[in-house]
Protein backbone atom coordinates (compact mmCIF):
# COMPACT_ATOMS: atom_id res chain seq x y z
CA UNK A 1 0.00 0.00 0.00
CA UNK A 2 1.34 3.43 -1.05
CA UNK A 3 0.78 5.86 1.59
CA UNK A 4 1.62 9.71 1.11
CA UNK A 5 0.43 13.36 0.86
CA UNK A 6 0.23 15.49 -2.82
CA UNK A 7 3.19 13.73 -3.96
CA UNK A 8 2.08 10.55 -3.84
CA UNK A 9 -1.83 11.09 -5.04
CA UNK A 10 -0.46 13.17 -7.56
CA UNK A 11 -2.50 15.48 -9.74
CA UNK A 12 -4.56 15.12 -13.12
CA UNK A 13 -1.90 14.38 -15.95
CA UNK A 14 0.39 12.75 -13.95
CA UNK A 15 2.03 9.53 -14.76
CA UNK A 16 3.16 9.13 -10.72
CA UNK A 17 5.80 7.52 -8.64
CA UNK A 18 3.28 4.58 -7.79
CA UNK A 19 2.90 4.05 -11.40
CA UNK A 20 6.64 3.73 -12.29
CA UNK A 21 6.90 1.22 -9.04
CA UNK A 22 3.87 -1.04 -9.98
CA UNK A 23 6.19 -0.86 -13.84
CA UNK A 24 9.15 -1.96 -11.29
CA UNK A 25 7.25 -4.88 -9.54
CA UNK A 26 6.38 -6.18 -12.90
CA UNK A 27 9.18 -6.20 -14.43
CA UNK A 28 11.51 -7.78 -11.03
CA UNK A 29 8.86 -9.19 -8.93
CA UNK A 30 9.60 -13.06 -8.83
CA UNK A 31 5.91 -13.94 -7.43
CA UNK A 32 2.61 -12.70 -7.79
CA UNK A 33 1.59 -9.13 -5.64
CA UNK A 34 -1.34 -7.06 -5.49
CA UNK A 35 -1.53 -3.33 -4.83
CA UNK A 36 -4.07 -2.03 -2.63
CA UNK A 37 -5.44 0.53 -0.74
CA UNK A 38 -8.71 2.58 0.03
CA UNK A 39 -8.65 5.40 -3.02
CA UNK A 40 -7.66 4.64 -6.64
CA UNK A 41 -7.72 9.15 -7.94
CA UNK A 42 -6.05 11.65 -8.57
CA UNK A 43 -6.41 15.48 -7.41
CA UNK A 44 -8.14 17.63 -9.85
CA UNK A 45 -6.59 21.51 -9.16
CA UNK A 46 -9.52 22.66 -11.48
CA UNK A 47 -12.40 21.26 -8.71
CA UNK A 48 -9.74 21.25 -5.60
CA UNK A 49 -11.03 17.41 -4.78
CA UNK A 50 -9.79 13.98 -4.94
CA UNK A 51 -12.19 13.05 -7.50
CA UNK A 52 -9.65 12.75 -11.30
CA UNK A 53 -9.11 9.34 -12.60
CA UNK A 54 -7.37 11.51 -15.50
CA UNK A 55 -3.44 9.60 -15.23
CA UNK A 56 -0.63 10.37 -18.08
CA UNK A 57 -1.25 6.46 -18.87
CA UNK A 58 -4.80 5.61 -19.28
CA UNK A 59 -3.63 1.88 -19.58
CA UNK A 60 -2.75 2.16 -15.66
CA UNK A 61 -5.13 -0.33 -14.60
CA UNK A 62 -7.32 0.44 -11.83
CA UNK A 63 -6.25 -2.12 -9.76
CA UNK A 64 -2.56 -1.19 -9.54
CA UNK A 65 -4.23 2.69 -8.81
CA UNK A 66 -4.92 2.07 -5.29
CA UNK A 67 -3.38 3.73 -2.63
CA UNK A 68 -3.73 5.77 0.72
CA UNK A 69 -2.50 9.19 -0.31
CA UNK A 70 -4.18 12.68 -0.28
CA UNK A 71 -3.34 16.33 -1.22
CA UNK A 72 -2.58 18.26 1.94
CA UNK A 73 -2.98 15.16 3.91
CA UNK A 74 0.37 14.12 6.41
CA UNK A 75 1.40 11.87 9.62
CA UNK A 76 -1.42 13.41 11.51
CA UNK A 77 -4.04 12.56 9.06
CA UNK A 78 -2.83 9.03 8.05
CA UNK A 79 -1.81 7.73 11.45
CA UNK A 80 -5.78 7.82 12.05
CA UNK A 81 -6.97 6.16 9.12
CA UNK A 82 -3.67 3.60 8.81
CA UNK A 83 -5.30 0.79 11.02
CA UNK A 84 -8.51 0.41 9.46
CA UNK A 85 -6.97 0.07 5.34
CA UNK A 86 -4.66 -2.09 6.48
CA UNK A 87 -7.29 -4.76 8.15
CA UNK A 88 -9.72 -3.39 5.12
CA UNK A 89 -7.13 -4.33 2.49
CA UNK A 90 -4.97 -6.88 4.14
CA UNK A 91 -1.74 -4.71 3.61
CA UNK A 92 0.89 -6.39 4.35
CA UNK A 93 3.95 -3.72 3.22
CA UNK A 94 3.63 -0.21 3.56
CA UNK A 95 5.90 2.30 0.90
CA UNK A 96 5.05 5.83 2.93
CA UNK A 97 6.60 9.67 2.07
CA UNK A 98 4.83 11.97 4.62
CA UNK A 99 5.91 14.63 6.18
CA UNK A 100 6.68 17.66 4.35
CA UNK A 101 2.73 18.76 4.70
CA UNK A 102 2.82 18.51 8.98
CA UNK A 103 5.98 20.57 9.63
CA UNK A 104 4.51 23.10 6.87
CA UNK A 105 1.30 23.88 8.62
CA UNK A 106 0.34 21.46 11.19
CA UNK A 107 3.30 19.54 13.75
CA UNK A 108 6.44 20.91 14.84
CA UNK A 109 9.24 17.77 14.09
CA UNK A 110 8.85 16.50 17.76
CA UNK A 111 5.37 16.37 16.77
CA UNK A 112 5.09 14.72 13.85
CA UNK A 113 7.61 12.03 14.79
CA UNK A 114 5.31 11.50 17.68
CA UNK A 115 2.36 10.75 15.00
CA UNK A 116 4.62 8.64 13.15
CA UNK A 117 4.88 6.22 16.18
CA UNK A 118 0.98 6.59 16.41
CA UNK A 119 0.92 5.36 12.60
CA UNK A 120 3.31 2.30 13.19
CA UNK A 121 0.87 1.47 16.04
CA UNK A 122 -2.00 1.29 14.36
CA UNK A 123 -0.48 0.00 11.62
CA UNK A 124 0.47 -3.56 13.66
CA UNK A 125 -3.02 -3.28 15.72
CA UNK A 126 -4.17 -4.11 12.36
CA UNK A 127 -1.65 -6.74 11.16
CA UNK A 128 1.42 -7.13 14.05
CA UNK A 129 3.79 -8.48 11.04
CA UNK A 130 3.51 -5.48 8.58
CA UNK A 131 6.51 -3.96 7.43
CA UNK A 132 7.42 -0.37 6.09
CA UNK A 133 9.75 1.22 4.28
CA UNK A 134 9.85 5.13 5.30
CA UNK A 135 10.72 8.11 3.26
CA UNK A 136 12.59 11.10 4.66
CA UNK A 137 10.98 14.74 3.98
CA UNK A 138 12.77 16.02 0.71
CA UNK A 139 14.20 18.84 0.49
CA UNK A 140 11.86 21.65 -2.01
CA UNK A 141 12.08 24.82 -2.18
CA UNK A 142 10.59 26.58 0.65
CA UNK A 143 13.21 24.34 2.64
CA UNK A 144 15.41 26.02 0.51
CA UNK A 145 14.35 29.63 1.03
CA UNK A 146 13.09 29.50 4.34
CA UNK A 147 16.31 28.61 6.89
CA UNK A 148 14.18 27.54 10.06
CA UNK A 149 11.52 25.26 8.25
CA UNK A 150 14.54 23.55 6.75
CA UNK A 151 16.02 23.35 9.68
CA UNK A 152 12.99 21.85 10.85
CA UNK A 153 12.80 19.33 8.09
CA UNK A 154 16.38 18.71 9.04
CA UNK A 155 15.76 17.73 12.96
CA UNK A 156 12.35 15.66 11.80
CA UNK A 157 14.55 13.56 9.62
CA UNK A 158 17.31 12.75 12.56
CA UNK A 159 14.12 12.20 14.40
CA UNK A 160 12.79 9.41 11.90
CA UNK A 161 16.15 8.04 11.72
CA UNK A 162 15.90 7.79 15.15
CA UNK A 163 12.01 6.07 15.33
CA UNK A 164 12.79 3.61 12.45
CA UNK A 165 16.01 2.30 14.83
CA UNK A 166 13.30 2.33 17.87
CA UNK A 167 10.81 0.79 16.76
CA UNK A 168 12.02 -1.77 13.93
CA UNK A 169 11.49 -5.32 15.03
CA UNK A 170 12.23 -8.13 12.94
CA UNK A 171 7.94 -9.79 13.35
CA UNK A 172 7.61 -6.21 12.01
CA UNK A 173 10.35 -4.61 10.03
CA UNK A 174 10.78 -0.79 9.39
CA UNK A 175 13.31 0.41 6.78
CA UNK A 176 14.57 4.57 6.77
CA UNK A 177 15.01 4.74 2.64
CA UNK A 178 17.50 6.75 1.24
CA UNK A 179 16.67 10.28 0.25
CA UNK A 180 16.15 9.63 -3.87
CA UNK A 181 19.61 10.13 -5.20
CA UNK A 182 20.23 13.00 -7.39
CA UNK A 183 17.10 15.07 -6.11
CA UNK A 184 17.38 18.74 -7.37
CA UNK A 185 14.46 20.38 -7.47
CA UNK A 186 14.67 22.49 -10.93
CA UNK A 187 14.82 18.84 -12.47
CA UNK A 188 13.11 16.91 -9.56
CA UNK A 189 9.72 19.10 -9.84
CA UNK A 190 7.51 20.64 -11.80
CA UNK A 191 7.01 23.44 -8.88
CA UNK A 192 9.43 23.45 -6.63
CA UNK A 193 8.19 20.30 -4.59
CA UNK A 194 5.85 18.16 -6.57
CA UNK A 195 7.31 15.39 -8.40
CA UNK A 196 8.43 15.89 -12.35
CA UNK A 197 8.26 12.60 -14.66
CA UNK A 198 12.12 12.31 -13.79
CA UNK A 199 11.42 12.53 -10.14
CA UNK A 200 8.53 10.15 -10.13
CA UNK A 201 11.67 7.98 -11.27
CA UNK A 202 13.70 8.98 -8.74
CA UNK A 203 10.84 8.17 -5.64
CA UNK A 204 10.06 5.23 -6.76
CA UNK A 205 13.88 3.87 -7.24
CA UNK A 206 14.70 5.13 -3.21
CA UNK A 207 11.87 2.82 -2.59
CA UNK A 208 12.70 0.07 -4.81
CA UNK A 209 15.90 0.16 -3.90
CA UNK A 210 15.49 -0.03 0.05
CA UNK A 211 13.28 -2.57 -0.42
CA UNK A 212 15.75 -4.81 -2.80
CA UNK A 213 18.84 -4.39 -0.45
CA UNK A 214 16.33 -4.82 2.77
CA UNK A 215 14.24 -7.63 1.90
CA UNK A 216 15.46 -8.86 -1.37
CA UNK A 217 11.96 -7.17 -3.12
CA UNK A 218 11.99 -7.40 -6.52
CA UNK A 219 15.34 -5.97 -8.40
CA UNK A 220 17.28 -2.33 -9.01
CA UNK A 221 15.28 0.24 -10.65
CA UNK A 222 15.86 0.99 -14.33
CA UNK A 223 14.06 4.06 -15.58
CA UNK A 224 11.53 3.44 -18.50
CA UNK A 225 11.12 -0.18 -17.37
CA UNK A 226 7.81 -1.33 -19.66
CA UNK A 227 4.71 -1.83 -18.01
CA UNK A 228 4.58 -5.32 -18.57
CA UNK A 229 1.51 -7.52 -17.02
CA UNK A 230 -1.11 -6.61 -14.92
CA UNK A 231 -0.71 -7.08 -11.29
CA UNK A 232 -1.64 -9.83 -9.66
CA UNK A 233 -5.47 -9.19 -8.44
Amino acid sequence: MFVGDSMTIGATGDFTWRYRMWQHLNATCAGRYRIVGPRHTLHDPAEGTAASTAYADPGFPDEARRHLAGWGEGWLHMAPLIGDAVRGHRADTLLVSLGLIDLGFYTNAEQTAENVRHFVDRARQAAPHIRAVLMPVIPNIRASADPAFGTECTRFNELLAKTVADLSTPASPLLLSSEPEGWQTDRATYDGTHPSAHGEHLLAGAFAQAMHQGWGVGGPYTAGTPAGAVAAP
